[in-house]
């Protein structure tokens, strides 16, 4: 295993370990595995996907957060940014712990889908764009791309992300009398 290998599995697990511990450990239950297992296995095959196809894009976005940032305003945006993000768990959790609220398995399974689109969209981006690092930067050789996702939207890996995070707080609850837990 080469070190890009290394770095981008510790990534992948890092991602998984903190995404777990924002799920399970504010609602004190292991409930709502699926959440977990949809973020990882999403990210776990773009990973592989890129580990085959595109080792340089890959080495881009292993890369990411505040502390790989270059410019003071892109590292409080990158915080703020990991900040949101942390929350769209935490937010969930506490909810299911506390039974503030209950979400119909029908809406809870149309977020999973949503969730699982928006991941696509991101893949597709990936797939379009190999200069789609985690810092905003321009390298050389760069172009504007005008194919793919981008002949449709100019940022679609933000229509990604957005769509997947706006889903993802339902995703988590799966509502009082719904449990979809193990057995």
């Amino acid at each position: 295993m080469d070190d890009l290998e290394r770095k981008s599995v510790a990534a992948l697990a890092w991602f998984i370990l903190v995404v777990g511990i924002f799920l399970f450990l504010p609602a004190w239950t292991l409930d709502y595995w699926q959440a977990l297992c949809l973020f990882g296995a999403s990210v776990t095959l773009i990973t592989w996907y890129l580990w085959r196809n595109d080792r340089a894009l890959l080495e881009r976005r292993v890369n990411v957060g505040p502390a790989a940032e270059k410019e003071k305003s892109q590292k409080r945006i990158q915080t703020f940014a990991a900040a949101a993000f942390i929350s769209i768990f935490l937010l969930p959790s506490l909810d299911h712990r506390f039974s503030w609220s209950t979400v119909p398995l029908a809406i809870v399974i149309l977020d999973d889908v949503l969730v699982a689109l928006g991941f696509f969209i991101i893949f597709l981006v990936f797939k379009e764009n190999t200069y789609s690092a985690g810092t905003i930067e321009v390298a050389a050789g760069q172009k504007v791309i005008s194919t793919g996702p981008y002949a449709r939207v100019r940022h679609p890996m933000y229509c990604g992300a957005l769509i997947m995070l706006f889903s993802t707080p339902l995703v988590s609850d799966r509502g009082g009398d719904c449990s979809c837990a193990l057995p």
